[in-house]
């Protein structure tokens, strides 16, 4: 598949020393949604904006469809749309004519039809004669999206776009996304929701500490690194789990009442039909019994904890 962003060996060091980027490896597909995840000051943003020319990197390669960001400036950051973390600051105009002008920065022709598209598909259709000033926090948010798609990028990159907004800003951001992937946009999506890079992802890539720890097709991490547990509601309280169920490690909850069991997901044997037998052969009984799986969430915060 043909990366779009290709980044080999990008560094990058702060005045004071600390360094914020370490040797970074990465290419993200054309036309795939790539989660790109980490605690804070794990060295996301930066990352992002050495990509949109923002800040210059120590070290390393950027390559935007074959060009490079610094030789080839103009034309690397026309292909890319940025919705940052901060709202917009110029209040004093409406936000049909801020799509306009943010459009012609980028030296592209006037487009009312697409401008009216972007306003629609954000619910701003109903505001676009409004200005900025008195528009919500809300509002404010959904415009600085409409701003990063009104030159109709290639590339967009959304740098927590949803954090600290209403759940129908959340859903509209994710239709939105849904339908840049039908016209073969690239999305890059950082977020501290895990759950929006569950939905929407094709793949996830964690970076931590300034180093990239790793890049994986969403579903295949969540095969290969989720887990399974199987919780036993007794019908009986246990005082402590049998010397002879050890093998299993089995989690005795505090009001002794439930037992957990974790198993493998791609393992060649579950060994549920082994706890079973032994449950029996020592005399625990249960009424119920139900089945979870790891969320990316859970393997994000593994893989973070053993990179500590």
């Amino acid at each position: 598949m043909r990366s779009v962003i290709s980044i080999k060996g990008l560094s990058k060091t702060y005045a004071g020393g600390f360094q914020a980027l370490k040797d970074v490896d990465l290419d993200i597909h054309k036309g795939e949604i790539f989660g790109l995840l980490g605690p804070n000051g794990a060295g996301k943003t930066t990352l992002i904006n050495i990509v949109c020319g923002i800040v210059n990197p120590s070290g390393g390669e950027v390559l935007v469809d074959g060009n490079d960001i610094v030789r080839d400036f103009r034309k690397t950051r026309a292909m890319i749309g940025l919705v940052p973390q901060e709202l917009p600051t110029e209040t004093f105009e409406t936000v049909r004519n801020t799509l306009r002008f943010s459009r012609g920065l980028f030296g592209k022709p006037p487009n009312d039809e697409h401008i009216d598209k972007v306003l629609k598909s954000l619910s701003l259709w109903d505001k676009r004669d409004t200005m900025i000033m008195m528009l919500s926090g809300g509002m404010k948010r959904r415009v600085l999206i409409a701003k990063a798609l009104a030159h109709e990028p290639e590339v967009l990159f959304l740098d927590e776009p949803t954090a600290g907004v209403d759940v129908e800003l959340r859903q509209d951001m994710w239709n939105v996304v849904e339908l840049l992937r039908k016209e073969g946009v690239t999305v890059i999506l950082t977020t501290h929701y895990i759950e929006e890079a569950e939905q929407l992802a094709d793949r996830v890539g964690v970076i931590n500490n300034g180093e990239i720890i790793i890049v994986e097709e969403k579903d295949k991490l969540m095969r290969d690194m989720g887990k399974k547990q199987l919780l036993l509601h007794l019908l009986d309280e246990l005082d402590e789990v049998p010397a002879t169920l050890s093998r299993y490690g089995l989690e005795l909850s505090d009001d002794r009442r439930e037992l957990t069991y974790h198993y493998d997901t791609k393992g060649e044997h579950t060994g549920i039909t082994d706890l079973m037998k032994d449950l029996r052969e020592a005399g625990i009984r249960f009424n119920d019994l139900q089945t979870s799986q790891s969320s990316l969430e859970d393997i994000f915060v593994d893989l973070v904890h053993k990179d500590q």
